[in-house]
């Protein structure tokens, strides 16, 4: 692992807080590979390797088709996001794969600005470095609780 690699992966979790913090969710499929998977569980399911979650996405086209649908088809109380995140750790490197773990905090700032915490948990990341920039082959979000919120619309 070189300061380079350190750089370019919290500036790819930059980008992508960034598209969905900022409202541009049509941003947030371009962090990843064409063949990808992403994910959303919590804890305990993780924990007992059930692979599916709540949110479950296996190519680009699948999060660019979340997103479409967000903006066109889906009804839900407008809001927005704040995303708070711990220290990018990467704990291994294998071949062009790069295992990455943080921890995030994400508030959730309602219409009215009521602001309440929304979600906590810990991102799973398998990063890989293209000719471009580097980009997500997997995110899996693992959330602290088994609870989620029916406004669980936009990405986590």
């Amino acid at each position: 692992m070189n300061i380079e690699m350190r750089l370019a992966v919290e500036e790819l979790f930059g980008r992508y807080v960034a598209s969905i913090d900022d409202n541009h969710l049509e941003a947030w499929p371009d962090c990843f590979v064409e063949e990808c998977r992403y994910v959303i569980t919590n804890r305990e399911n993780h924990a007992a390797g059930l692979p599916h979650g709540v949110i479950y996405a296996t190519s680009k086209g699948m999060l660019k088709d979340r997103i479409s649908s967000l903006r066109e088809a889906n009804i839900y109380e407008k809001h927005q996001y704040r995303h708070l995140g711990g220290s990018v750790r990467i704990v291994g490197t294998d071949n062009d794969l790069i295992d990455v773990r943080s921890s995030f905090l994400i508030l959730r700032i309602m219409h009215d600005g009521e602001t309440t915490i929304f979600a906590t948990g810990e991102y799973l990341d398998k990063v890989v470095s293209t000719d471009k920039q580097y980009l997500f082959k997997e995110r899996l979000v693992v959330t602290d609780s088994q609870k989620y919120d029916t406004l669980l619309a936009l990405p986590l």
